[in-house]
């Protein structure tokens, strides 16, 4: 991304600052300002005001890749929904431990036999590395709550335990053994048929996909709660779950896989366990949600400030983008804003794709253009 800055002769018109200077950039998308707040001064401080103040930054959609053949080499796009542009984020490959995964919109792991390698800063700058805790497993839940990280079920050996729990704390170091989930996951303990969400502070929920049967760990006491029955409407097949500002989001698919007739949303209380319908997905992007075989499994949802981007893995071409309105918007489905965008990267499935998205601000920016081995190149929409 190269922007080239002409000067002005001493006849021109003045050049801008302060307030009229800091009111421009405020709507300059947030990937334009870092080679603008290299201009001076002055626009370097104009650039962090309007950052500051700015309340309209809308979250990022990051798209990860990992190959399936060795060498299993990664690359990353970003979806900025300021500029409508993809971004090829350039850096070197992630090293590879095993098959690349997101978890509760931000979290991207990978878990072997040996190591957990995990990373869940906004741009995934950096990645963290932990000994494997005792239970051996192949497809756990995996959650960073605060300063843990919750490793739950996906037993791969059958002697182990395959509802236990390890929680790993990120500044000791050290596993500890936790109460195992309960027993009504029993036959569906794995990352394939659970859907998980964090308040990022203290609590994890668990939802069993199929029956919207939620249940929640509490982080500091290591016990679980439930059942909360989170499927309000009894056609939804499959749901899942995640935040948006501190607001515990269902995502629920109506009808059945062959024949998806409708994508519903609800607002949990955190407390009663209440559903209330916040929004309902078009008719016309159900549609271009399904596959070419007019099938829906599973969608993938990344979540983060007011945004939800849902797609359909096997038609990544599109995705689906939900904004909420902050006063939700009741039964009728005001509550939300929908529109779709153009998945320009996608690549026909060479590879695997991997969702996260984060809320995205100029610090993470500078910090990723400080490296000389990272870059971001703009692709013009």
């Amino acid at each position: 991304m190269e922007i080239s800055i002409e000067t002005t002769s001493s006849d021109e018109q003045p050049p801008i600052h302060g307030d009229v200077l800091e009111a421009i950039l405020s709507h300059v998308p947030l990937i334009h300002l870092i080679p603008v707040s290299q201009v001076s001064k002055s626009w370097t401080a104009g650039v962090s005001s309007a950052v500051r103040t700015s309340t309209t930054a809308k979250p990022w959609l990051i798209l990860h890749t990992q190959g399936y053949t060795p060498p299993h080499r990664t690359t990353t796009h970003a979806y900025d929904p300021e500029s409508n542009s993809w971004i090829e984020i350039r850096s070197p490959s992630i090293d590879y431990v095993s098959s690349l995964r997101s978890s509760h919109s931000n979290l991207l792991y990978m878990i072997s036999s040996r190591n957990l390698s995990f990373s869940f800063d906004p741009l995934h700058l950096t990645w963290h590395h932990a000994v494997v805790p005792k239970v051996n497993r192949i497809d756990p839940v995996v959650a960073v709550v605060g300063r843990r990280v919750v490793v739950a079920g996906g037993a791969f050996d059958f002697e182990e335990d395959p509802l236990a729990v390890e929680v790993y704390d990120l500044r000791s170091r050290k596993w500890t053994k936790s109460d195992p989930m309960p027993e009504f996951f029993t036959g569906s303990a794995s990352a394939t048929w659970l859907s998980v969400a964090s308040d990022d502070r203290e609590y994890l929920y668990v939802m069993e996909k199929s029956s919207g049967v939620t249940y929640s760990f509490d982080t500091n006491n290591n016990t679980w709660s439930g059942p909360y029955d989170l499927r309000p409407d009894r056609r939804v097949f499959e749901s899942v779950i995640g935040f948006s500002d501190g607001r515990l989001i269902v995502i629920g698919m109506l009808g059945e896989p062959e024949d998806v007739n409708g994508v519903k949303l609800w607002e949990v209380n955190s407390r009663s366990f209440e559903c209330r319908k916040i929004g309902e997905m078009p008719a016309d992007l159900v549609e271009s949600l399904k596959s070419r075989d007019s099938l829906i499994s599973s969608v993938d949802v990344a979540m983060a400030g007011n945004v939800a981007y849902i797609c359909n893995r096997y038609r990544a071409e599109e995705v689906m983008v939900c904004e909420f309105d902050e006063d939700g918007g009741g039964g009728g489905g005001g509550g939300c804003r929908w529109r779709r965008v153009a998945n320009t990267v996608a690549n026909g499935g060479v590879d695997k794709l991997v969702f996260t998205c984060s809320k995205v601000g100029m610090e993470e920016l500078q910090r990723a253009t400080r490296s000389r081995n990272r870059k971001f190149v703009v692709k013009r929409p």
